[in-house]
């Protein structure tokens, strides 16, 4: 067990980045396919096939997600992934074809870095052809190369957001895992203690956003410029509606961590992918999986390293 969404029988993971022009693209794979639901929360979502994963849609099982940086034109990586995959033989078999399945979220890092230099195709196949069970590197890799955390004071007084990764395993056998790019405009917290662990970071200490809302202070930041974005998975047997009501659930990670969290600024979403198995309840796994995404979300922040101009968690001053 490496604590990572990988632990979770029939899932692998690759990551692919760009240090200099910080974006990156992060790949979780489904090779035997998976039934997969999906809620999004904030009101700035870029998604790709997402309609599919509605439960009265035809097409039930997915064989990929592609989380990814570099706005809308990160979406362009799910084709590398697709492409991976078609050479590997894995995909709805159409007859004439093999179609993989991928579903994708992005977020938004274009101010850092090369805005020029987004997550393309090749950089999408590359993430999937590096994908592995084995443990993987989190913090500035993959999807949260160029993330960040707490803009509400402006982008100026950010500090790094990044992926994490997390897993709960059960008595049955049954292996709940998470992974999650945070690039949120709020802050975020350890639930556990309330510690601001990120946020608008200014003279030496972390602000308060939601003193700052409290204040009536008004955000100058662009709509729709940063987004948190997860997989939960499952060794378990869902539906397509229970996957979905899981990402539902799991979204309560996400309020737990993130102050304020699903706002206008961010595209919030979260997958919930079910690999196969034994019949669990739904509100077991679903539980189960906000715990597991608080702790994706706080080990992306505690893993994080500083960039030129961005503190991460780890560098703060002894007394933070």
């Amino acid at each position: 067990m490496h604590d990572q969404i990988t632990d979770v029988p029939g899932v692998k993971v690759g990551n692919k980045q760009d240090q200099q022009a910080l974006t990156g693209c992060t790949a979780i794979l489904f090779e035997g396919g998976a039934v997969a639901g999906v809620d999004v929360r904030g009101s700035a979502p870029g998604t790709r096939e997402t309609d599919l994963l509605n439960p009265v849609n035809l097409v039930d099982k997915v064989h990929a997600i592609c989380l990814s940086g570099g706005s809308a034109f990160g979406l362009d990586a799910a084709s590398g992934i697709m492409q991976f995959l078609e050479e590997e033989d894995i995909g709805l078999d159409v007859g004439v074809a093999k179609v993989p399945i991928v579903p994708a979220a992005v977020l938004f890092d274009l101010p850092f870095g090369n805005p020029k230099v987004r997550p393309d195709k090749q950089m999408g196949y590359e993430a999937a052809k590096a994908a592995k069970t084995e443990k993987f590197r989190t913090g500035n890799y993959g999807a949260g190369c160029g993330a960040t955390a707490g803009k509400l004071a402006g982008l100026s007084f950010c500090m790094k957001g990044g992926l994490g990764s997390a897993s709960l395993s059960l008595e049955n056998g049954v292996v709940i895992g998470a992974i999650v790019a945070v690039n949120p405009a709020g802050d975020v917290r350890d639930p556990s203690t309330g510690e601001i662990l990120a946020g608008p970071y200014k003279e030496g200490n972390i602000l308060d956003s939601i003193k700052l809302l409290e204040q009536n202070y008004r955000p100058t930041i662009p709509a729709g410029t940063n987004t948190t974005i997860g997989v939960v998975a499952v060794n378990a047997d869902l539906t397509k509606a229970e996957a979905t009501k899981v990402a539902q659930m799991a979204q309560d990670g996400y309020a737990r961590t993130i102050f304020p969290s699903h706002t206008m600024f961010d595209g919030d979403t979260i997958f919930a992918v079910a690999t196969g198995g034994e019949k669990v309840p739904v509100d077991v796994i679903g539980g189960l999986a906000a715990k597991v995404m608080e702790r994706a979300i706080i080990n992306a922040i505690r893993s994080a390293e500083s960039i030129e101009g961005i503190i991460a968690h780890k560098d703060l001053p002894k007394n933070q």
